[in-house]
């Protein structure tokens, strides 16, 4: 009787070490080297990691996806006809597309070449092509951003060079992205691109592959979306990822370590929506 009682003793520790020890492994969230993080779920805009949400960053290329989005929205009736390619925006540098006054190409195809190789020339040619100017387009991104469910975020310019009152957060730019995956199926298409072969009206093509290591990284589910890098800013990224059905953007700025923390927070998240923990 009393080796029984030792043995059933014995088995309560054990398998209480072993509640504690999986409930140990599912409530583990991962560390991030980021200075401002958040994730979010797609389908119910819950966020399921965070890291100083709500503080200013500056948003270096990730300001692209609104530059993409409120053309998509503004221009759906130009993303077939040809771009206006000013001298001011074939000299924007530093990260280019290459673009000249003489080229010839789309809206499309502008936008495709501005999101795959981050071409800061495009994004001021397409904001001179659908405003007339880049501030113009810069307070239609205000109002684009604000209608996507920005409430601390700012723009003045189109490809997110480092200006005063050009300024967001983490947690709006995982919104932005999430509102972009939601409604445009276009939005979708070009942020996966891993590569792709610009097509000018002349007939020629120019090849350009991804600035995104995230999306070609072998990342099961991987969607991609847009990278960042100012010397203000920091390394940025804001990227997505679908398994199961669901969908998540986790947004990092200022994080010398996204290529590991993304996936390991995407992770996360996925564990968090199987287990509810």
């Amino acid at each position: 009787m009393r080796f029984y009682k030792k043995m059933m003793t014995a088995l309560s520790v054990v398998a209480a070490t072993a509640v504690i020890t999986a409930s140990a492994v599912f409530a583990y969230v991962p560390p991030t080297s980021a200075e401002s993080a958040c994730m979010i779920d797609v389908d119910t805009g819950k966020i399921l990691y965070q890291v100083n949400p709500n503080k200013w960053i500056h948003p270096a290329s990730t300001t692209k996806i609104v530059t993409f989005l409120t053309a998509l929205d503004k221009g759906v009736d130009r993303l077939d006809k040809p771009i206006k390619i000013s001298q001011e925006a074939a000299a924007t540098e530093p990260s280019v597309l290459g673009i000249s006054p003489k080229d010839q190409l789309t809206l499309r195809e502008a936008m495709r070449g501005m999101m795959v190789v981050s071409g800061n020339d495009v994004a001021v040619a397409v904001a001179e092509t659908l405003a007339g100017s880049v501030p113009a387009y810069a307070e239609m991104m205000n109002a684009e951003a604000a209608k996507m469910g920005a409430t601390h975020t700012h723009f003045v310019n189109p490809n997110g060079l480092t200006a005063p009152k050009h300024y967001s957060t983490a947690v709006d730019m995982a919104r932005i992205a999430a509102y972009g995956i939601k409604n445009y199926p276009e939005f979708r298409r070009t942020v996966s691109l891993p590569s792709y072969n610009v097509k000018y009206l002349d007939g020629h093509m120019k090849y350009v592959e991804t600035t995104n290591r995230f999306l070609t990284s072998g990342y099961n589910g991987a969607n991609g979306i847009k990278t960042g890098y100012t010397d203000a800013a920091g390394v940025c990224l804001v990227a997505s990822a679908t398994r199961d059905g669901h969908t998540l953007v986790v947004a990092l700025f200022n994080d010398d370590n996204r290529w590991d923390d993304a996936p390991a927070i995407l992770d996360y998240g996925f564990r968090r929506l199987k287990t509810g923990r």
